[in-house]
């Protein structure tokens, strides 16, 4: 598809959004606020990455799709309270990567392990912020977030050395749960597993893994075996619920 017929179609789509928030528009499409529309932006984020975890790229041109509809939506919304128009944010986005990107736009030549300190320190510097953890989303999912603020503290220096120290971080953090485990202080047993899960991210990191992908793909095999065994229960004219353990674990 060419520039000019990919600008048609998202010009396209931006007056379709105007027409449908306009005087005879859809009901619904113009009461919406940007507050609003956070939960149903957020089901589309996850819809576009369950596409991609399961290699479905029909599915995945679809849900792109419709994330593009509540970007432009949101955008809408901020033109018609006069905030700013998809064109600003455009144009800052445009800006931002050629500034960010001074080893490919301004052809300086930046070894590659320097790239991303670069892109971190240039990010830093634009937003004027007080601290190289100002700017991780407090909405981020848990796991994504930690992830996120350990690579942060890392650009500056503040890491592990190797995944030995890692893994005696995390044995100490698991002695710590157990104690807190066996004194049953449900503020101390949160902490402490907390710092434990905090943890096991910066092993994941260091071996060059999303935790959250792990977490997620854990998650996937976990319901097809747990189907599995359903399946396996009815075949055999059985009902889960009145199964045993052991019969489950067998079919597990």
């Amino acid at each position: 598809m060419s520039n000019s017929s990919i600008g048609d179609q998202f010009e396209e789509l931006i007056k379709i959004v105007q027409r449908l928030r306009g005087p005879e528009g859809c009901p619904w499409d113009k009461e919406q606020t940007s507050e609003s529309l956070i939960s149903y932006m957020l089901e589309e984020t996850y819809e576009v990455i369950e596409a991609i975890d399961e290699k479905n790229w029909d599915g995945l041109k679809e849900e792109l799709g419709d994330l593009m509809f509540h970007i432009v939506f949101q955008a809408t919304i901020a033109n018609d309270n006069e905030l700013f128009n998809i064109s600003e944010s455009l144009k800052n986005i445009n800006e931002k990567l050629v500034r960010r990107h001074p080893h490919v736009f301004d052809k300086k030549n930046l070894v590659k392990d320097n790239i991303k300190p670069s892109w971190e320190l240039l990010k830093h510097k634009e937003k004027k912020r007080n601290s190289r953890l100002d700017g991780v989303p407090q909405s981020l999912p848990g796991l994504i977030r930690a992830q996120r603020i350990q690579e942060k503290a890392s650009h500056v220096g503040f890491d592990f050395q190797n995944e030995d120290d890692i893994w005696e971080k995390i044995l100490e953090e698991i002695e710590e749960l157990k104690n807190a485990q066996e004194k049953n202080n449900k503020d101390e047993i949160l902490e402490e597993l907390g710092d434990t899960i905090f943890s096991l991210i910066n092993l994941a990191r260091f071996l060059g893994v999303s935790a959250d992908d792990a977490l997620r793909k854990s998650n996937k095999k976990f319901i097809v075996r747990f189907k599995m065994i359903e399946n396996e229960l009815s075949r055999r004219g059985k009902n889960i619920e009145k199964s045993s353990l052991n019969e489950m674990d067998d079919i597990w």
